[in-house]
């Protein structure tokens, strides 16, 4: 591990350390009858990568469905968000940390001064390990707060409690009483960047002229961040099965920005550096495998079936969830099953 990476760990710790215990006071729970007319929300999630922003999208649309006359801002950082969340008209305002605050550090204080100034009825702070997300819940004008803790019933009536995108859920859920509004059973809904009808014809004519021909298309993205990329040991001869058992299939890999491929660009690839572009392509396939990474949530926001290979990180917070889509703990699965499970998908189709 790098010195910058640890010196990076060592700070992340000792913020985690001094923020841990905000909000411990303020539990949603032991709050009052607030009001049945909700105007603002605060989503916060100030952090930068895809994946991360992504996965809020479930929390998102159960916000909108609980208040459809609410406005919604976002607490984010970077600038990709704008994009993610261009088609969904209830989010208002996109409020956005810089990625580098020592850099940028009179943009970094502005942003959080701005956020004082806002007026919400409920702030949640998605993440609660997020020391940034914690600080933006306490200092929120905000009649209701939650921070992103654990309900002691949560792990005991929810299975899946633990998700990244679903747990936020059940916890926005549990506070529904204090608003006048009951705690339904619905299903969760799964992510989703609302592509437009134009940018899913854009994306079939991208992959239409990658490919050449009309038959189905089968993508692979294979690599990943840190120990979660699986080596050319294990996607060569994963591919090599993928051209045998779907000779009826195209295989196109899908490429990250550092131009990588673990396949030795054996197969047709594409890369764009525009995300939304991206998902329209994403959603021309008939599903799409790839190593637990942002591609993997982008794939699954996409509305593409899909395949996501765990070895080191846990499949039960990460894993996709809509219909058809599935982790897959590569640990205890070889590459042959996890064929059978791809030809279960395509099957269905």
């Amino acid at each position: 591990m790098s010195v910058k990476k640890r010196l990076n760990n060592a700070r992340r710790e000792f913020m985690r350390s001094l923020t841990k215990n905000i909000g411990k006071g303020n539990r949603a729970g032991e709050q009052k009858f607030l009001s049945s007319k909700v105007n603002r929300v605060l989503i916060s999630r100030p952090n930068h990568r895809l994946g991360n922003l992504l996965l809020i999208t479930p929390l998102l649309q159960e916000v909108i469905l609980t208040f459809p006359d609410a406005k919604i801002d976002l607490f984010v950082k970077g600038g990709i968000a704008p994009l993610i969340f261009k088609e969904y008209e209830a989010v208002d305002q996109i409020i956005s940390l810089p990625r580098k605050p020592m850099k940028e550090l009179r943009k970094y204080l502005a942003v959080w001064v701005a956020l004082k100034k806002n007026k919400y009825d409920i702030v949640i702070n998605v993440d609660k390990g997020s020391s940034s997300g914690r600080i933006s819940a306490n200092i929120a004008n905000a009649g209701c707060k939650v921070f992103g803790d654990e309900f002691e019933e949560g792990p005991i009536l929810f299975a899946d409690y633990q998700h990244i995108a679903k747990q936020p859920i059940y916890n926005f859920r549990n506070i529904l009483p204090y608003f006048g509004k009951s705690n339904e059973a619905r299903p969760i809904p799964a992510m989703d960047m609302r592509l437009t009808t134009e940018e899913i014809a854009a994306g079939k004519k991208i992959l239409t002229d990658l490919v050449k021909n009309d038959r189905k298309s089968i993508c692979i993205f294979t690599f990943a961040t840190g120990d979660k990329c699986y080596p050319p040991g294990w996607w060569e001869p994963f591919y090599e099965l993928l051209l045998k058992e779907f000779p009826n299939y195209n295989i196109v890999e899908m490429l990250p920005a550092e131009n990588v491929s673990q396949i030795n660009f054996k197969a047709p690839s594409f890369y764009s550096m525009d995300v939304r572009e991206m998902g329209a392509v994403l959603n021309n396939m008939a599903v799409f495998i790839g190593a637990d990474s942002g591609i993997v949530h982008l794939a699954e926001a996409a509305k593409v079936p899909t395949v996501a290979l765990f070895s080191v990180t846990d499949k039960n917070i990460y894993q996709p969830y809509r219909k058809k889509s599935l982790g897959i703990n590569t640990n205890e699965t070889s590459i042959e099953d996890c064929v059978e499970i791809i030809k279960t998908i395509l099957g269905s189709q």
